[in-house]
């Protein structure tokens, strides 16, 4: 009797153990290719380097929108408004900076910051 118990234990845990091992956890944010892409553009920082980062920062974004987690990773929005700051399209890179501070609060005295200085350059512009 104690050998049929200690054998249905060890094939549950078993069980158990084997299931665990093969389901992997799903990532918590949708990065895509952006890794790639960053490394890219910090080894040899070209137009089209930035370009190829950008596209991918945007694909991530669209890919986390469509994944279960919906969260884009933080500072992603701040990251590719930066590139849009860079590209001077300040309203793109304002609406960037706005959806990382409403996505993540913590950011928001920088974001803040980030936009009031893009709002006085436009303004000195004019």
């Amino acid at each position: 009797m104690r050998t049929k118990i200690s054998l249905a234990l060890c094939s549950v845990t078993l069980a158990f153990m084997m299931n665990a091992c093969s389901s992997t956890p799903k990532p918590l944010y949708e990065y895509g290719e952006y890794n790639d892409a960053y490394y890219a553009s910090k080894k040899s920082p070209t137009e089209e380097s930035m370009l190829e980062l950008q596209k991918a920062m945007q694909e991530a974004i669209e890919k986390s929108d469509q994944s279960s987690s919906g969260r884009v990773a933080p500072g992603m929005y701040a990251n590719l408004g930066y590139l849009y700051l860079k590209a001077n399209k300040p309203a793109e890179a304002i609406a960037s900076f706005e959806k990382e501070k409403a996505l993540y609060p913590e950011s928001a005295h920088f974001m803040d910051r980030m936009i009031k200085k893009v709002q006085v350059a436009q303004g000195a512009s004019k």
